[in-house]
C-alpha cells in the first residue's frame, strides 16, 4: 500500500482488513452483470476486489492524489472507470444512463456519509443496493426500532430495508478512527411499503416532529409545522397517536398516516 498520507480534511481512514472486505464483497451479492459505483475508492483495496466481481466500476474520488494511483489499477483492468469530483455535487445521470441499473458499494467519510446515503435515496434514479462502510453509531440509527427512532431511521427505512452486517473495528483502518464502523446493506424497495402521498411533506411532518425531539408530540409538531397545539392534537388523534408521545416511539406506518392526515385535512376550515 502506497505511503502516501491520509488528509484529515477529507477524514481518510483507509481500509486494509481483507476479512472486512471479503464481507461487503458477499454481502452486495455481485455478479458479472453489475455495474458498481463506488465512492471514495481511495487506494482501491475494496476496489480490486470489486473489479474481479462484477461487469463494470465507477470509482468517483475527490482527492487527485488517489486517483493518480487508481489510474494504476485501470492499466490492468478494462471495466474501471475513475471520475475525479465530490459525489455530493455530481450529477449521477451524467456517467449512468437513466435505465441502467447499479448498486453502490463504499466506505463513506464519517463527516458526509448520511448526507450522501440519503443523496442516493432520494434521487430518482436509485441504485438497486447500498452496501457502506459508515460510523457503528450512524449504523445503529438506520437500523434503530420504534423507542429509538431518529430522523435517519425513518428516512433510511422509508426507502429500503438497512441491515448491519458486521461491525468493524478501528484497527481495521489506517490510521486508527477513533470510533468502531459498520457494514450496512440496504435493499432498496421497488415501492413504498407504507402510503405516500408527497415525499416532500412527509419529509417536512418527520422534521416537524423531530424539531423538539424531548418535548410530546402536541407540541413539537405545533413547533416545527407552524400549527395551534388545539390543531396538532387533533391531527395526532385523528391519526390514533396519542399527543404525549414523542417523535422517537413513532414507527414508519405512524408516520405515514400523521402525513396523511395532515396533507388531507384542514381543522381551521373544518
Amino acid at each position: 500500500m502506497s505511503r502516501l498520507p491520509p488528509k484529515k480534511s477529507l477524514g481518510q481512514h483507509f481500509l486494509f482488513d481483507t476479512k472486512v472486505r471479503d464481507a461487503i464483497i458477499k454481502v452486495a451479492q455481485l455478479t458479472p452483470d453489475d455495474l458498481v459505483l463506488e465512492v471514495g475508492p481511495g487506494k482501491g483495496f475494496l476496489t480490486k476486489e470489486l473489479i474481479k466481481n462484477c461487469g463494470e466500476v465507477i470509482a468517483v474520488e475527490i482527492d487527485v492524489r488517489l486517483v493518480e494511483i487508481l489510474e494504476q489499477l485501470d492499466t490492468a483492468s478494462n471495466n474501471l472507470k475513475i471520475i475525479l469530483g465530490d459525489i455530493r455535487y455530481l450529477d449521477i445521470h451524467s456517467f449512468i444512463a437513466e435505465n441502467v441499473k447499479y448498486k453502490v458499494v463504499a466506505n463513506l467519510p464519517y463527516y458526509a456519509a448520511s448526507r450522501i446515503i440519503r443523496q442516493f435515496l432520494e434521487i430518482n434514479h436509485k441504485p438497486s443496493s447500498l452496501t457502506v462502510m459508515v460510523q457503528l453509531e450512524v449504523a445503529n440509527q438506520m437500523v434503530a426500532i420504534p423507542g429509538q427512532m431518529r430522523m435517519l431511521s425513518v428516512a433510511i427505512q422509508l426507502y429500503g430495508n438497512p441491515k448491519i452486517v458486521k461491525t468493524v473495528r478501528p484497527s481495521s483502518f489506517k490510521p486508527k478512527p477513533k470510533v468502531s464502523s459498520a457494514v450496512v446493506n440496504i435493499q432498496i424497495h421497488q415501492e413504498f411499503e407504507v402510503e405516500i402521498l408527497s415525499e416532500k411533506h412527509f419529509f417536512e411532518v418527520v422534521r416537524g416532529g423531530f424539531s423538539a425531539p424531548r418535548k410530546q408530540l402536541r407540541n413539537s409538531l405545533s413547533k416545527g409545522l407552524s400549527i395551534s397545539p388545539l390543531n396538532s392534537e387533533k391531527y395526532l388523534e385523528r391519526s390514533e397517536i396519542d399527543p404525549s408521545r414523542r417523535a422517537q416511539t413513532l414507527s414508519l406506518e405512524e408516520w405515514s398516516k400523521l402525513h396523511v392526515n395532515i396533507m388531507s385535512y384542514n381543522f381551521d376550515k373544518i
